[in-house]
């Protein structure tokens, strides 16, 4: 049975050609090296189109069968990433392809590696399409709502192990290039089939890879060779423009470098970006301003439910020299009539998050005004997702969420699901643990709705939603969306 799993695999690699047919016995001699085994006998069956999900399933259970492993998700995911470690080519070769293909044009090469990052298992197909994804209309236009099934939760036994586990500093994070290849551990992910390529931007030495758990199209990071620490000032914006220069079809962004409204990594100096566009991206302009001294920029704030200024230009270093102007006047700004206090006891509270983008031969930027300011009422931050709306969503919004896209927790697949039950059958919400958070929501929607039935509760669900994340990115606006809070965005604009 096992020599039959292992041909399946050498059959895979082949037809994703991470491997050549001279390569045949070499890497079956690796795999037989990580299964312990010191024999193989070549099965008279042939396959074609092998599913990798089914080959690595099998893979893993003859290695819980014969004690490789223990049998938790945990140590079966460090196994197969070292299983798809032995198909996977040296980095090397995967930066001469890459760089071969660049040739051709930006597309061609990302489009590769996109795949490629796939056909390895870094990025898991089968597991990415457990993921509920659905769009819903509001009038900034339709925005993206996600529940991330993809990424497994841990098992006791794994989070015990981890806690006894010793304590490492390498890899320094996530993030760092010497990721690439390490076996992992029990409290940090196996990268033997990840590939990250080097790329100068702005003068410095950074790295494109693709994140493992996509939330759009072709989600990549882009990471510093160096473990700094996230900042953002002119350099920024001149690196964002920089790689959208290189790869004009994707876009690129900064979370921003203050915690609470910043991403979830702050240690390490990264960006993300991807072939996809937000409905960020899609909203206008409702706004133009003339900026003295960049009356040749375009600029406007945007119909957005954050607060969004928007600069164009054809050349990008207008751009970085009028978005510097904006971060430096807005790190000192302060407004107290919309509770806005750039410091607090000698902490800043002001920052930006910056999204680039090309479009034809202009160069854009959207500057996101973030504030993480907190109080006794909002102590997770008052331009944070305030508590009634806890029950959907109450971690940080991030430069993913900032652009139109929910990343909601995983608990609400099985909450909504409840809930729908519950409303069909007409039982009290409030008495179900699971789902009585959910209550006071409930009554403030359901009764717009005459006509509910099993073919449509969970599209009112969903509908209801979004609706709740576009108050969600509301609440993460400083400048609110009523006349007090566009008056007060207006004098910022002025002030410029």
């Amino acid at each position: 049975m096992i020599n039959k799993t292992i041909k399946k695999l050498i059959t895979y690699a082949l037809e994703k050609e991470l491997i050549t047919t001279e390569d045949k016995f070499y890497y079956i001699n690796r795999l037989l090296e990580v299964l312990n085994l010191d024999s193989y006998e070549e099965p008279a069956e042939s396959y074609i189109n092998v599913d990798l999900e089914q080959a690595l399933g099998e893979i893993l259970d003859y290695a819980v069968n014969n004690n490789l492993i223990d049998d938790s998700i945990v140590y079966r995911d460090l196994f197969d990433t070292k299983v798809m470690g032995c198909l996977v080519p040296p980095p090397h070769d995967v930066i001469t392809w890459f760089y071969e293909l660049y040739k051709l044009s930006p597309k061609s090469a990302t489009d590769w590696f996109y795949d490629f990052s796939q056909n390895t298992d870094y990025i898991r197909r089968y597991r990415i399409k457990k993921d509920l994804r659905w769009t819903v209309d509001t009038e900034y236009g339709k925005l993206d709502l996600s529940i991330n099934l993809s990424k497994p939760e841990k098992d006791p036994k794994a989070i015990a192990a981890a806690k006894n586990a010793k304590q490492s500093s390498y890899p320094k994070c996530m993030l760092c290039p010497e990721n690439e290849g390490y076996a992992g551990r029990v409290n940090h992910p196996a990268r033997q089939n990840h590939r990250i390529i080097p790329l100068e931007i702005d003068g410095e030495h950074w790295y494109l890879q693709y994140s493992p758990y996509v939330y759009y199209n072709e989600h990549c990071i882009l990471l510093n060779s160096k473990h700094i620490p996230m900042v953002i000032n002119a350099d920024t914006f001149r690196k964002l423009f920089d790689f959208v220069s290189k790869f004009p079809h994707y876009f690129v962004g900064s979370n921003a470098d203050l915690p609470i409204v910043g991403g979830s990594i702050l240690a390490h100096d990264h960006f993300q970006g991807g072939h996809y566009e937000f409905a960020m991206a899609r909203a206008e302009i409702e706004k133009y301003y003339k900026i003295p001294g960049f009356e040749d920029v375009e600029t406007g704030i945007v119909k957005w439910p954050m607060s969004v200024i928007r600069i164009r230009h054809k050349k990008s270093e207008r751009l970085v020299q009028l978005a510097e102007h904006i971060l430096k006047k807005w790190r000192g700004y302060s407004d107290e009539t919309v509770f806005i206090y750039s410091e607090t006891d000698g902490e800043p509270h002001n920052t930006i998050t910056p999204i680039a983008r090309k479009k034809g031969d202009m160069y854009e930027l959207d500057l996101v005004l973030r504030n993480n300011i907190t109080t006794e009422e909002h102590p997770l931050g008052v331009f944070h997702p305030h508590e009634k709306l806890h029950h959907i969503k109450k971690e940080n919004i991030g430069l993913i969420e900032v652009m139109g896209l929910a990343v909601l927790p995983s608990r609400l697949d099985k909450e909504l699901k409840s809930l729908a039950a519950a409303i069909l059958a007409g039982s009290d919400i409030r008495q179900d643990e699971l789902i009585s958070k959910h209550a006071d929501w409930v009554d403030e929607f359901l009764p717009e709705y005459k006509n509910i039935n099993e073919s449509n509760i969970m599209e009112i669900l969903e509908n209801e939603v979004g609706l709740v994340f576009v108050k969600i990115l509301e609440d993460a606006g400083v400048f609110k969306r009523d006349n007090k809070g566009q008056e007060a965005f207006d004098r910022f604009i002025r002030c410029l």
